[in-house]
């Protein structure tokens, strides 16, 4: 009787093994589909705030077009223009957002530059020849 009992105990540990190690798979199964729908969450986050601020852009454009021409009557052109100019802001803020265009350096857009120095295409640190 007891080399029955021993059996059964080690057939049972054996079986409880076994059922352990599959549950073991199905927890990573259950991880790697919670990190896949993390990431697709991310995802619609980063499209739902790109959306959001094209169309903040075109409404602003566009609402200010209509104050400019409801207040100095110009009729429609400042409506179109500025309408144009909020699509282009938009698509210049999403471009920025993703990547795809570098924001403004910080020392490009310090107040008190030189007009003279701007632009001139020459290295002011380089040694001048002759020098």
């Amino acid at each position: 009787m007891a080399d029955d009992q021993k059996e059964s105990l080690e057939d049972r540990l054996k079986r409880l093994d076994a059922e352990l190690a599959e549950r073991r798979k199905d927890d990573g199964a259950d991880r790697a589909a919670e990190a896949r729908a993390s990431e697709s969450r991310k995802g619609y986050a980063v499209a739902m705030k790109l959306s959001s601020e094209f169309v903040a852009a075109v409404i602003v454009g566009a609402l200010l077009g209509y104050l400019l021409d409801h207040f100095a009557g110009t009729g429609p052109w400042g409506m179109i223009v500025l309408l144009l100019l909020g699509f282009c802001a938009g698509v210049l803020n999403v471009m920025r957002a993703a990547g795809m265009v570098a924001s403004p350096h910080p020392v490009d857009r310090l107040a008190g530059r030189e007009p003279g120095k701007a632009g001139s295409g020459r290295d002011e640190t380089k040694p001048k020849d002759g020098a």
